[in-house]
């Protein structure tokens, strides 16, 4: 079981804020620029339950390789994926920002994540959640 020495899985989300480039400057408008993903890096062991057995482990692995893929397959994006297995380390870039489609699926992993950290704090009150979920602007 896992020590209650906090989350063992820590997702850090690299984003920062762009410039709205098709719309008009408007002094009044306060939606002038929207956040986008410049990555992520995901790292640890959730530690719920032994090695093979540890569904929190394989969820939050689930959703990223599936995003990795996805972003890979489906997207024009330019990426670079490092990856070491001995450390429990997966680094994912943009080679400049997401594009739209890549945006969406980046979210989506993320909504993924979220509804996994909320599931675990609402099921294990007594320790801290198997997730940590970062956002870092850069």
């Amino acid at each position: 079981m896992k020590e209650e020495t906090g989350c063992m899985i820590k997702v850090t989300i690299y984003k920062a804020k762009k410039p709205l480039l098709d719309r008009c400057p408007d002094p009044a408008d306060t939606q002038q620029e929207r956040s986008v993903y410049y990555g992520f890096d995901v790292e640890g062991h959730a530690n719920f339950l032994a090695e093979g057995q540890d569904i929190v482990c394989a969820a939050v692995s689930m959703l990223v390789i599936n995003t990795i893929n996805s972003i890979e397959r489906l997207t024009d994006d330019e990426t670079s994926v490092v990856q070491d297995e001995d450390a429990a380390r997966i680094r994912f870039r943009f080679a400049n920002f997401a594009g739209h489609d890549a945006h969406l699926l980046v979210h989506s992993m993320i909504l993924g994540l979220e509804d996994i950290e909320n599931d675990c704090i609402s099921h294990d009150s007594k320790f801290h959640s198997y997730i940590d979920i970062i956002f870092k602007e850069v």
